[in-house]
């Protein structure tokens, strides 16, 4: 996989746009390489909700959602050195797993 996150817009949403630091509301899936799903934000029924900071999610995505706009889907392909890199997560992530995310935009909220 290559050193940078690989974007593919499969809609491209017409609401506001995501900056660094946004408050995201999204509904999601993340697979390993092989195909296996490891999480999912439709397992729970409800959409994740969280600020765009390296503080709360992975590298790949604080880089592969800016300049995503509301209503949009895209795929992301997230080397391991921006997601997780050496670290296991769970019983599902292996160190150096390289990652990949289908994300539906449901809103943004920048703080300007």
């Amino acid at each position: 996989m290559e050193n940078a996150v690989k974007i593919d817009d499969i809609k491209v949403g017409t609401g506001a746009a995501v900056k660094r630091g946004a408050l995201i509301t999204a509904h999601y899936r993340g697979w390993l390489e092989d195909g296996t799903e490891f999480d999912s934000s439709y397992k729970n029924d409800a959409p994740f909700q969280t600020v765009l900071s390296n503080k709360r999610v992975i590298q790949g995505w604080v880089l592969g959602l800016q300049g995503m706009q509301a209503g949009g889907k895209r795929q992301l392909w997230i080397p391991a050195h921006l997601a997780y890199g050496e670290r296991q997560v769970g019983e599902m992530i292996p160190a150096n797993a390289n990652l990949q995310f289908e994300i539906d935009l449901i809103e943004v909220l920048n703080r300007d």
